[in-house]
């Protein structure tokens, strides 16, 4: 299994997995989804919330807001030498103390003040609540380290996906160049060069199928490569989309070899 062509944009990143097969591309789609640690708001304690909104409803959008953290200098709680018990190893607490004076005030998450300086809110404009004059909340946020696995707020990717690399063959001896292929493909895959159809944009390819079906002379066949997939993610922001797949595969290693001591230990105790 081997990953090519590289593409990192900002939050986005799209890369090429070779050499592999549709279970080990949706192994590697879930251990990015589910076993990458990130920070998240886990438990809220208010102690004033005159707003308009119940407290299960803003610890909830608190729960949603991307942290960055540097993840190396925390446990998850479970690992942790407190046994989760709170201490700093493993988690993060943030307050928050607004009233407002005015008679319409949104209260944003550069209003979450973190016990750790390296830990803060991925933008300082995520939206909390509305306060209306003489209105106040105050609360105290405590964030952990977890994994997809347990919630969706733990997931460090917004979206991940993959789909086989495209194979399109045309056949120059059937096609006559009348473009109908080109004019209903709806990615804009296929165009025309010294009166040839021929391939622009392989990558962008749905396999959809539309060329296929309305040439006249059956000149297009597509297909998809099992052994090759395009995947594209994008991170959340709490940390880079290249750390995320470097822990995604690093995750993998880890289960490969528990499973493999398992597997060991069983055939031992077969022949015993």
């Amino acid at each position: 299994m081997r990953i090519e062509k590289v593409e990192v944009k900002g939050l986005e990143m799209k890369f090429i997995l070779k050499e592999a097969s549709p279970a080990k591309a949706n192994a590697l789609r879930r251990a990015i989804l589910t076993d990458v640690p990130t920070l998240a708001i886990d438990e809220v304690i208010f102690f004033e919330n005159t707003t308009s909104f119940f407290d299960e409803y803003i610890a909830h959008r608190l729960g949603l807001i991307p942290l960055k953290a540097d993840i190396s200098s925390l446990n998850l709680p479970s690992e942790c030498e407190c046994g989760g018990g709170g201490c700093p190893k493993c988690t993060v607490v943030l307050n928050l103390d607004e009233k407002s004076d005015v008679d319409y005030r949104v209260i944003y998450s550069s209003s979450l003040k973190s016990s750790a300086p390296d830990v803060q809110p991925v933008s300082p404009k995520i939206p909390i609540v509305t306060l209306m004059r003489g209105e106040r909340l105050n609360l105290q946020a405590v964030a952990r380290l977890g994994t997809g696995r347990d919630h969706a707020k733990w997931q460090p990717v917004s979206t991940v996906s993959y789909k086989y690399m495209p194979i399109v063959t045309i056949d120059q001896e059937k096609c006559d160049s009348c473009g109908i292929c080109i004019q209903y493909c709806p990615k804009h895959v296929l165009a025309e060069e010294n009166g040839r159809v021929v391939v622009r944009d392989l990558e962008e390819c749905s396999l959809c199928k539309s060329c296929v079906r309305k040439c006249p002379r059956s000149a297009i066949e597509v297909e998809g490569d099992p052994t090759c997939f395009i995947f594209k993610l994008e991170s959340v922001g709490a940390m880079p989309p290249k750390q995320i797949v470097e822990m995604a595969l690093n995750a993998l290693v880890k289960k490969l070899e528990e499973l493999k001591k398992y597997a060991k230990g069983i055939l031992e105790a077969v022949v015993i």
